[in-house]
């Protein structure tokens, strides 16, 4: 049995920094992640390998592996973590569907207006709940979902980052299209531009590490044709509209959500893109979310929404 200071060992915070680290495999990455030092997250490492008697990982040149003794800790680690998030979950649902708190995680480069409409009204309906809207990147949504710090994900699926669906479940907002933004005008009076036709002039992009991003390279590279020249890239929309609109012969891709809502903040063109490109935004929650009241009234409070006026249409409405 552990002592005491032993167990002060295998806080929280400690398992949660070798579960991060067996994610990215690498001290650096996961300590910039964390928000802390590479020699304060190798402490928290050998600490922990200091209480179980055997090293964690091990090194192949630059690279680190699991040992043995690390893929059995991770496996109860992540038992663990099960464990919580079911007991939480449990005493969640016992709870009343008129009070507590919803925590929502929106992917921060999806188009925002409708849910927050949607805010205003469920808040009428239910001044008692409060709602938390975070905006997350893709990697910190998918590591809220899984460490219960969110109870709904707002994010656009497929998501191959995604390696299990075994425990979760998601519900379509709305299909939406990837639309090339331009100011060719021979472009503009078709109905769709190529890929190849696309890359005429050099891109602004998204992150190297957004989806969206991601999501282009994939469907160029399957149709065997070279990316754009790419001379900036953002984290927002906004930021991608501003610079391709006062740039010369910049072109850009946004969603077709984003060019409804915000039509007139437009001086481009944008057209579909053919093979088209579409992914779906979707709430992505653990399955035992639907079993607390208040998260099963919130979705059915948003399907009450949508059935009064479609999501596209709102997103009209917002001009």
């Amino acid at each position: 049995m552990l002592d005491e200071k032993s167990r002060r060992v295998f806080s929280s915070k400690a398992l949660n920094y070798f579960d991060e680290l067996t994610k990215n495999m690498s001290y650096t990455k996961t300590a910039q992640m964390l928000g802390i030092t590479q020699p304060a997250l190798t402490q928290q490492i050998k600490k922990i390998e200091r209480v179980v008697g055997a090293p964690l990982f091990y090194s192949v040149g630059k690279k680190i592996y699991l040992t043995d003794a690390g893929t059995s800790l991770l496996k109860a680690t992540h038992q663990m973590f099960d464990l919580i998030n079911n007991v939480t979950d449990q005493i969640q649902q016992a709870s009343s569907e008129k009070s507590g708190t919803i925590s929502i995680g929106l992917l921060s480069t999806a188009e925002s207006v409708v849910i927050e409409d949607f805010i205003v009204e469920y808040n009428r309906i239910n001044p008692n709940v409060v709602i938390d809207l975070n905006l997350l990147t893709r990697k910190e949504l998918w590591d809220s979902i899984q460490n219960n710090r969110i109870d709904l994900a707002i994010m656009y699926l497929p998501d191959r980052n995604i390696k299990s669906w075994k425990i979760y479940k998601s519900k379509k907002i709305i299909s939406d299209n990837i639309m090339l933004i331009h100011n060719n005008e021979k472009f503009s009076k078709r109905k769709s531009v190529c890929y190849k036709d696309a890359t005429q002039k050099p891109w602004a992009t998204y992150l190297k590490s957004y989806y969206f991003s991601e999501l282009l390279q994939e469907r160029y590279r399957d149709a065997l044709v070279d990316l754009p020249k790419v001379i900036a890239r953002f984290s927002s929309p906004y930021q991608l509209l501003k610079f391709t609109q006062e740039s010369d012969d910049v072109y850009t891709v946004l969603p077709l959500s984003f060019c409804i809502a915000h039509e007139s903040m437009f001086k481009l063109y944008q057209t579909p893109l053919e093979p088209a490109i579409s992914s779906d935004l979707s709430f992505v929650y653990r399955e035992d979310k639907e079993k607390i009241p208040r998260i099963q009234e919130f979705l059915n409070e948003w399907d009450n929404f949508l059935d009064k006026m479609s999501y596209i249409d709102r997103l009209k409405s917002s001009r």
